[in-house]
């Protein structure tokens, strides 16, 4: 529960250094990682916060109402990669990717808070432009979009061919 904590505010409060900080959270880190520790330190892309080690779960779950655990959908999964590995996008960005209207995906994932509104586009009709959250890195086990994996060049040509040979299918039922 709670938020992340950005080093440099952490070095302000404390009054240290902040390269004296990291080394200190990296051996903190290794400390609280031992199995008679219930708790661990997570690095979210720069921001630290202390957590429930994962094996601890359901001993906290039992002990504070939690709501409940969100599924994602095939669409909700498509639409946050699009937003994760394009971020900074847009809806229209999402929606022309996809090739079908995104809103409920976008407004669920707003709602689970694994995107948010980083602002708008200074063009015709200012949209929104969307990215991922630090829940997002939480609830994937990474510490910043760079560790996502990478698609391979030939993936990308295969989905691209693939999303042409759906728009020709669709345009011969119309």
């Amino acid at each position: 529960m709670g938020e992340s904590v950005a080093l440099s505010r952490l070095a302000e409060v404390l009054e240290v250094e902040e390269e004296a900080l990291k080394d200190l959270l990296e051996e903190m880190k290794g400390d609280y990682a031992g199995k008679d520790r219930g708790i661990c330190l997570i690095e979210l892309d720069g921001a630290y916060q202390i957590c429930t080690k994962i094996e601890t779960y359901e001993y906290v779950k039992k002990l504070v109402s939690q709501p409940k655990k969100r599924s994602l959908t095939d669409v909700m999964l498509e639409t946050l990669s699009i937003v994760a590995y394009k971020q900074p996008v847009t809806k229209q960005e999402i929606e022309a990717i996809r090739g079908v209207k995104s809103d409920f995906a976008v407004n669920k994932l707003l709602e689970y808070q694994l995107i948010k509104e980083l602002g708008r586009l200074d063009t015709i009709g200012h949209p929104i432009v969307f990215g991922t959250t630090e829940e997002f890195l939480r609830c994937f086990g990474v510490s910043s979009i760079e560790e996502l994996p990478d698609i391979d060049e030939v993936q990308k040509q295969n989905f691209k061919e693939e999303a042409i040979e759906e728009v020709k299918t669709i345009n011969i039922d119309l």
